[in-house]
């Protein structure tokens, strides 16, 4: 499914759920930390809509995230069995891939994913911030790291733990893409 498509469906599961729970835009921003205008725009597919706030809306409307990324919901009470490359893909902003790890496991903890960014010419990163922390394993290639100021270099093997009220960005180096283990806790 094409990038543009697969945000339009996103936002209309957004915007469908917002509706069917009467929350106002103004509840719903306030309660996720965004403007109104950003809830408009992802709402109305104008915008990617960051996974940080997939997972803090479906949080505050009582669902799971997988709901909003794929209209589906989790079964799993037991186990969530993820083989090698088979987990389902998010594609976030044209450089991002998720590869989701727990989606289908109801009231997960965490959320753990499989993150591929490739290369960006000399555009700088976009920062984001999101509740909770983050747990971030570099498994191939290297990453600049730009967290709450701070520029840091992570090479394959190298892993971070950090608070994500901080603001950080992920911008894969020397041309080739980097691939990390993630958890949001």
């Amino acid at each position: 499914m094409a990038l543009n498509e697969q945000i339009r469906q996103m936002a209309m599961r957004l915007k469908g759920l917002r509706e069917d729970l009467d929350m106002s835009l103004e509840e719903l921003a306030g309660k996720c930390g965004v403007t109104v205008a950003e809830l408009t725009k992802y709402e109305s597919g104008e915008s990617d809509i960051p996974m940080n706030f997939v997972c803090n809306a479906a949080q505050v409307m009582g669902v799971e995230p997988l709901e909003l990324f794929a209209g589906d919901t989790p079964t799993m009470n037991n186990y969530w069995l993820v083989r090698n490359g088979k987990g389902p893909v998010v594609e976030r902003q044209k450089a991002y891939k998720y590869q989701a790890l727990a989606m289908g496991f109801k009231h997960a903890k965490a959320s753990p994913f499989i993150v591929t960014v490739d290369p960006k010419d000399a555009e700088s990163a976009h920062l984001n911030s999101h509740d909770d922390q983050e747990f971030n394993l570099v498994l191939n290639g290297s990453m600049q790291m730009n967290l709450g100021g701070k520029e840091l270099i992570l090479n394959a093997g190298d892993s971070i733990y950090f608070d994500a009220n901080q603001p950080h960005a992920i911008k894969a180096l020397n041309g080739e893409p980097v691939r990390f283990f993630a958890i949001i806790i």
